[in-house]
C-alpha cells in the first residue's frame, strides 16, 4: 500500500538529540546533588517527556514528586537555553526531506508530512526550524495544554482532521515503543527506524509492521 501521509516522530527519529538530552539532565542532577548517568543509559529512558525521564534517571530512594519535579524543571530550562547544542539529523534525513517537500506542493496526489513529539512545542519548534528551515513539515506538534502526550491518538486525528485525511493513508514511522504504540492506538501504519534510540527487538515486540534501516527507505512506502 502507498500512503499520502508521514507524521514523523523527532527525537531519535529526525534528529539524534541523545547528547543534549543526557547533557541537560546531568547537568540538572549534579546540580540538585546526585550522580549523572552514562549518556548511554539515556537510550532506553527518553520518550515519555522531561518529568518521566527524570523519575527514571534519580536514584530510586530520591523518588519524591517534589524532587523529580524540581530536577525536570531544571533540565527543561538548560534544553531551553540550549536546544541544540550537540544534536543533528541523522545521515540521509536532509536528503529524505528535499525528496518529500517535492511531493508536498498542492496538488491531487500531494504527500503531507507533520512531526510529533513529547518535547515542548516551543523546544520542538526551534530544533526544527533551526536543523529543516522554516515550513520544513506541514505540521510541527510537541506537548502543549491542551493536547495530550503521545502514545495518545489525539494529536494524530487532529492533524489527519486537518488534512482530511485518515488513518489508513498515514505512516507513523518513530525509533520507540511509545511510537509504535501512537500508531497502533491511532490506526496508522507502525513503521520503525533502525538507526534510533531502541533496538529492533524492541520495535519488533512493540508492534512494528516494518522497520526500515535507512531514511531513502521511506521513499518505498508513498
Amino acid at each position: 500500500m502507498k500512503y499520502r501521509c508521514i507524521i514523523f516522530d523527532c527525537d531519535g527519529t529526525l534528529v539524534d538529540t541523545l547528547g543534549d538530552i543526557a547533557g541537560a539532565m546531568n547537568q540538572s542532577l549534579a546540580i540538585h546533588g546526585f550522580p549523572e548517568v552514562p549518556v548511554e543509559q539515556y537510550r532506553d529512558m527518553v520518550g515519555w517527556g522531561i518529568v518521566r525521564l527524570a523519575a527514571l534517571v534519580l536514584p530510586e530512594e530520591a523518588r519524591r514528586e517534589e524532587t523529580i519535579a524540581a530536577v525536570a524543571e531544571r533540565a527543561q530550562q538548560i534544553m531551553n537555553d540550549h536546544p541544540i547544542s550537540a544534536s543533528k539529523p541523522y545521515p540521509g534525513i536532509k536528503e529524505l526531506m528535499v525528496k518529500l517537500a517535492e511531493r508536498r506542493v498542492p496538488r491531487a496526489k500531494r504527500i503531507y508530512t507533520a512531526v510529533l513529539s513529547n518535547k515542548p512545542d516551543p523546544v520542538l519548534r526551534l530544533v526544527i526550524d533551526e536543523l529543516f528551515g522554516l515550513n520544513a513539515f506541514d505540521i510541527v506538534c510537541g506537548l502543549h495544554t491542551g493536547i495530550a502526550p503521545k502514545p495518545d491518538p489525539q494529536a494524530v486525528w487532529e492533524m489527519l482532521t486537518e488534512w482530511g485525511k485518515n488513518p489508513h493513508d498515514t505512516i507513523f514511522m518513530g525509533d520507540s515503543e511509545i511510537d509504535m504504540e501512537t500508531a497502533r492506538n491511532s490506526g496508522c501504519y507502525p513503521l520503525g527506524v533502525s538507526w534510533g534510540f531502541r533496538s529492533r527487538t524492541a520495535l519488533e515486540q512493540a508492534g512494528a509492521a516494518n522497520i526500515i534501516d535507512k531514511p531513502e527507505d521511506l521513499l518505498d512506502y508513498i
